[in-house]
């Protein structure tokens, strides 16, 4: 399947997988290879890794999409700056010199400016953001809390724009690099009880393709990662999320289909972390990387949902959801 745009892309399909290529607009700015440097202890550094690409990665947890990239990664001489949250739930990477680890909150401006400001004076580079991290919002649109939908749009939306508008400064100096927006197949065909979670990664889908444009004179690559069903830890951290929901009330008859929806990533068949992350990050990779690229169960169904006519997507829904 191919996106239309005016522009001609690519188009690679293989296992629940479709590859949209890029744009390929071609910038006429020059392209230098040096920058300047802070200190001399910044150029001993950079020199140390200046063969490897350096890879910052938000939402690293243990049993996450962002802790098998890091590890995909890593496997293909990357210099990977794994971050979460917290610390801990990095636990196994630690003694791997591969990696180096940030607790990074990307609801805060500090914390970002932090973790950048020290990333960029130990290595001088960042050549791929991947904005990983993301929270999962289950629940009816006409009674969950704004207070649960502000949040998911803060770790969802603003979190990745805070970290593309501290990096790409840094990149558009050196005329290259690489932003990795991972967004959703619910964004290209929203399901009952996931509004909130599909409409803010619907948003990120929209800033990656303006930011594609935009980003291109400067020599930077955007890509949007569209995963299917992937199997995570998401799923327990949106069930842990749910049961804060209050009580539904026009909604109460619903609640078993409505909680259901916090575990469909845990299907039998849905696809591993660790296969997803091999397939993206080789793709990332390519010297001219594509403009969306989506891989996992459902992808497929979720492309062609996408181009339904409402009435026919409305009723596959209800017939799904029982109701």
């Amino acid at each position: 399947m191919v996106r239309k745009s005016g522009y001609y892309q690519q188009s690679i399909f293989h296992k629940e997988s479709f590859d949209f290529g890029s744009l390929g607009i071609v910038s006429n700015l020059s392209k230098p290879n040096t920058f300047e440097l802070k200190s001399q202890t910044q150029a001993q550094n950079l020199m140390d890794v200046s063969d490897k690409p350096v890879v910052l990665i938000t939402g690293c947890s243990g049993g996450g999409i962002g802790h098998s990239l890091a590890q995909a990664f890593a496997s293909k001489n990357c210099l990977v700056v794994a971050t979460t949250r917290s610390r801990d739930s990095m636990r196994e990477l630690e003694s791997d010199p591969r990696f180096s680890l940030h607790e990074l909150d990307v609801q805060s401006d500090e914390s970002v400016r932090k973790v950048l400001s020290s990333v960029i004076d130990k290595f001088g580079q960042i050549d791929v953001l991947v904005n990983n991290a993301g929270v999962h919002c289950v629940g009816p649109l006409a009674e969950i809390p704004l207070s649960a939908m502000e949040q998911t749009f803060n770790t969802n939306v603003y979190g990745p724009m805070r970290l593309i508008q501290a990096v790409v400064p840094h990149m558009a100096v050196k005329r290259k690099g690489k932003i990795v927006n991972v967004g959703s197949v619910t964004a290209l065909a929203p399901p009952p009880w996931a509004g909130a979670y599909s409409a803010s990664k619907a948003a990120l889908h929209a800033l990656t393709d303006s930011l594609r444009l935009e980003l291109r004179p400067f020599g930077i690559d955007v890509i949007n990662v569209v995963p299917g069903a992937i199997k995570t830890n998401l799923a327990y951290t949106a069930t842990t999320s749910y049961e804060r929901m209050p009580e539904w009330k026009l909604y109460k008859p619903f609640n078993d289909v409505i909680s259901a929806r916090t575990s469909v990533s845990h299907n039998p068949n849905a696809t591993t972390a660790e296969e997803f992350a091999k397939k993206t990050v080789e793709v990332i990779l390519k010297k001219n990387p594509p403009a969306w690229f989506t891989y996992g169960q459902y992808s497929t169904g979720a492309a062609i949902m996408f181009h339904l006519p409402i009435a026919i997507k409305d009723f596959i829904f209800r017939k799904a959801m029982k109701f």
